[in-house]
């Protein structure tokens, strides 16, 4: 298991509430760092935005968000040799044909829409960390990087 914070970049307290819920229902220990907007995102991932650099195991990105979009977040994540090999799930209510294959060609690992019902979304929150947190080997950073 990987041992490193989730980025969670949400702006509805309700979901927020729901995903801390559902990571602690699953067993997961990672600390969760929630972030209300893709201006909050940036200036946590770049410290030379007055962040604190964190390496997340993994960021789950909503896409419509107040202040910097979630496509234009992980526009600038994937940009940056610092943080172009993070995993991003864009978790979103979008049903948008457009926002899936926008999120696809900006390089998002996985596009996953938020399921109305708590238990399915208690689901999807489980199977998610399962697999990027126990299963998939995360790309290491190359020698000299972060």
């Amino acid at each position: 298991m990987i041992d490193a914070p989730i980025v969670l970049v949400e702006d509805r307290p309700d979901d927020v509430l729901l995903t801390r819920r559902a990571f602690a229902r699953a067993g997961f220990d990672n600390e969760l760092v929630v972030l209300p907007d893709g201006e909050a995102c940036m200036t946590a991932l770049f410290p030379e935005n007055g962040g604190r650099s964190l390496s997340p195991a993994l960021i789950l990105l909503d896409i419509n968000l107040p202040k910097i979009g979630g496509l234009d977040v992980l526009r600038r994540i994937r940009a940056d040799e610092r943080t172009c090999h993070l995993t991003v799930v864009m978790l979103t209510t979008s049903t948008e044909r457009r926002d899936i294959v926008d999120s696809y060609r900006l390089g998002a690992n996985s596009f996953v829409r938020k399921p109305v019902s708590y238990s399915e979304f208690a689901d999807t929150v489980r199977i998610l960390g399962s697999y990027w947190l126990a299963i998939n080997e995360p790309c290491p950073p190359e020698r000299g990087r972060r």
